[in-house]
């Protein structure tokens, strides 16, 4: 057992090691400052709550960018094992699949959690120093915004980016073992990302008065939509910007996040050993 969990470790270690030699938190780093920059042009062009409407941009900016880039980074690694034969020779070192996969996935899972530590700099970073133009040339004083995003609301902001991303790492990971190939595992990772995000809010529209409810096709749809939502993850729940614009978050919801992770990724990896044990390597 002791040789096996030590083996495990060194996959997910030498996966870690494989971001930083593919430069993967320099990428990071500049997609975020990029979105730095954005959000402050955003603040330029704001009516009304230009501070609020800066964070919210860079939140939410900073979360479609962390899962692409994420899930891009799992599919590129793993298509990479296999074209390299390094599943091959991972395997013949009497280390099971599991242990691989489990390695792997311990390794993706502790980029997803640096990655939302990043992103959760950007945020501290824009919310201490960040400024108007504006006011700085006519006042001659910066305008901070460290009143807006307290502590506690950035904190529980980053965990369940982190979350998020975990899930999202397990569902790469399953898409790439199933399909073998970047393309269609990363346009099925964003469908599903997509639809788990605003699946409420279909459900909301498919129990409209306008769409003639009484119908059987509507009512058809309805149960259907309805079935969708009870199988995806809530993701609607994750990393909400309104935790760090209206300080909403609670402590309890990061419970429920916490235990959503953990059932859909025990049956995402679940899902993708089954794969990986019925491939012929």
């Amino acid at each position: 057992m002791r040789p096996v969990l030590s083996k495990v470790l060194t996959i997910a270690r030498f996966t870690l090691l494989e971001a930083f030699r593919t430069r993967l938190p320099w990428i990071v780093l500049i997609i975020f400052a990029l979105l730095a920059l954005g959000s402050v042009f955003v603040q330029h062009i704001a009516v009304t709550e230009s501070d609020r409407m800066q964070i919210g941009f860079l939140a939410a900016s900073a979360r479609m960018a962390a899962m692409f880039v994420l899930s891009l980074h799992v599919a590129a690694s793993m298509v990479r094992d296999f074209n390299d034969k390094v599943v091959d020779l991972s395997l013949s070192l009497a280390l099971p699949r599991a242990g691989y996969y489990l390695g792997k996935f311990l390794g993706f899972a502790g980029i997803a959690v640096a990655v939302a530590a990043l992103a959760s700099l950007a945020i501290l970073t824009v919310a201490l120093f960040g400024m108007s133009w504006a006011k700085f040339v006519t006042h001659g004083t910066s305008s901070t915004l460290s009143g807006l995003v307290s502590g506690p609301a950035l904190a529980l902001w980053g965990s369940s980016l982190a979350m998020e991303l975990i899930l999202i790492a397990a569902l790469t990971l399953f898409c790439v073992i199933t399909f073998a190939h970047i393309m269609p595992a990363i346009s099925f990772v964003i469908a599903f990302y997509m639809l788990a995000r605003s699946i409420n809010a279909v459900r909301l529209l498919s129990t409209s008065q306008l769409l003639a409810p009484n119908e059987w096709s509507n009512r058809a749809m309805v149960r259907l939509v309805d079935a969708l939502a009870w199988l995806l993850p809530d993701l609607d729940r994750f990393t909400s910007t309104a935790w760090l614009v209206e300080q909403s978050g609670s402590v309890s919801v990061l419970g429920v996040n916490g235990l959503q992770t953990l059932i859909y990724g025990s049956l995402l990896l679940g899902a993708g050993l089954f794969d990986l044990y019925r491939k012929n390597l």
